[in-house]
């Protein structure tokens, strides 16, 4: 496939500089990746190209805004790094887990942590399931995965107890915690909230549903 470009606009850039600082290049070559071989390998749709930026790399990256120095962080149904990989471009203090299950997803991010350097990430071939107890983390994140109900039964078990979950929702994010009560309280859960993240540098800014063991 013919390199494509994918370019920044004035917002986009000045919201990327914000995030990404002096790491804009690995940005901007992980893009790269995603409109290239991403979409060869079906891992993103072509018609995403123009939004890539905005709909994907930097609505996964604020949330970042979120996350404490120096932790582990597991990113369950890592798929394309999203967000995954935008959380260890944007955050070299970070260690990143990308658990996904599929063969030809694991080598494709394999070989962009490769091509990038990120010494800061693991791909790990798994289900979120079987990944419990083999993975150390304290904040696990999710993205397009599922329903918040079905999400904390293979999000939650990994933090062992103790830590938070970082789920990327859209609008139904009130209605979703609503429908997982019952579920939240079983796992005890002492913390559910809506927040949002890129306010401050993001045309539609991020909702992140966040639970506290």
């Amino acid at each position: 496939m013919e390199e494509t470009k994918v370019t920044l606009n004035e917002n986009e850039r000045a919201a990327a500089e914000a995030v990404f600082g002096e790491r804009l290049p690995l940005a901007e070559r992980y893009v790269q990746h995603l409109a290239t071989t991403g979409i060869e390998r079906g891992l993103i749709g072509p018609r995403e190209v123009p939004r890539l930026w905005a709909r994907h790399v930097l609505n996964c990256a604020v949330v970042q805004e979120y996350i404490a120095p120096n932790v582990s962080v597991a990113d369950v149904g890592s798929g394309a790094g999203l967000p995954g990989l935008c959380l260890a471009i944007a955050r070299p203090d970070l260690k990143l887990t990308l658990i996904e299950p599929l063969e030809r997803r694991v080598i494709w991010l394999n070989e962009v942590v490769d091509d990038l350097g990120l010494e800061n990430v693991t791909v790990m071939r798994s289900r979120a399931e079987q990944a419990v107890g083999a993975v150390d983390a304290d904040v696990v994140t999710a993205r397009a995965v599922s329903a918040l109900v079905g999400l904390l039964d293979i999000t939650l078990p990994i933090l062992r107890g103790t830590g938070e979950l970082l789920a990327l929702k859209g609008r139904s994010a009130a209605e979703e915690i609503t429908k997982a009560k019952k579920k939240l309280n079983r796992y005890g859960a002492r913390e559910t909230e809506i927040l949002t993240a890129g306010a401050d540098l993001l045309e539609e800014p991020t909702t992140v549903v966040r639970v506290r063991l």
